[in-house]
């Protein structure tokens, strides 16, 4: 089956976040972030856009990303907009100084239901994948997340990560190695879903001290539009609440 991925209108993006070094977006899910070979528009391409119109800038226009999001998956995304603040930002993440919590809607309950998981990942770059391995193995990285289950949606389960490392692919891995496996997320054994350029994984919130302005930042986004997380959105926001 193709997935046809269709960009959203700027109008439509939610800008979170923005000073004179840092801009950070609500990313839906579906879109790149970076162009690629598929010729697909991107996140990247969107915001140079913005920003050039915004402060009427008549030549190229500095963005880079300080992180990554798979484009199925939604949430908080930050984009250097000066050479300085791209270094600092991404030597805040690069040191584990960026606190980041993602939210995910799972068909089964995970077992036990909270924890504290570490293993060994190792990706496949011909099929894109990754698999948690027994014991070290060459090429093999530590993984680590937390999770906590806090409670039914819908048909799904709300389940809070937080991943103490920042590896590709590493939440989704860690969710099909408790058996629960994310909604929409096919490639790592999870249950389809109406929308296939989505899986419900979303970066709610992200905490850092500015690594230029040294004063704290909160970045949240908002639970996205798309249908099955915009079903739960009343239960979602109230498991949260009563954390």
């Amino acid at each position: 089956m193709k997935v046809v991925f269709c960009a959203p209108a700027m109008n439509d993006l939610e800008i979170i976040y923005e000073d004179n070094h840092l801009i950070a977006i609500n990313k839906p899910n579906g879109l790149l972030v970076h162009t690629d070979d598929t010729g697909d528009t991107s996140l990247e391409q969107m915001l140079k856009e913005y920003l050039k119109e915004k402060y009427k800038k008549p030549g190229n226009v500095f963005l880079q990303s300080c992180h990554r999001l798979d484009r199925p998956v939604s949430g908080a995304l930050i984009f250097a907009k000066t050479s300085k603040g791209k270094e600092r930002m991404s030597a805040l993440f690069a040191s584990r100084k960026v606190d980041k919590t993602y939210l995910a809607l799972v068909s089964r309950f995970p077992d036990p239901d909270e924890g504290d998981l570490e293993t060994w990942i190792l990706k496949d770059r011909v099929k894109n994948t990754v698999e948690v391995v027994k014991g070290e193995k060459s090429g093999a990285v530590k993984a680590r997340t937390l999770y906590k289950t806090l409670g039914k949606v819908g048909n799904f389960f709300l389940v809070r990560l937080h991943p103490l490392t920042g590896k590709s692919h590493q939440l989704r891995v860690h969710m099909k190695f408790l058996g629960c496996p994310i909604a929409g997320d096919v490639k790592y054994g999870g249950p389809s879903i109406d929308d296939p350029s989505s899986i419900l994984l979303h970066c709610r919130k992200m905490e850092f001290i500015h690594p230029i302005q040294k004063v704290p930042v909160v970045l949240i986004a908002d639970i996205p539009r798309q249908t099955l997380w915009n079903k739960g959105r009343r239960d979602i926001t109230a498991l949260e609440a009563s954390e």
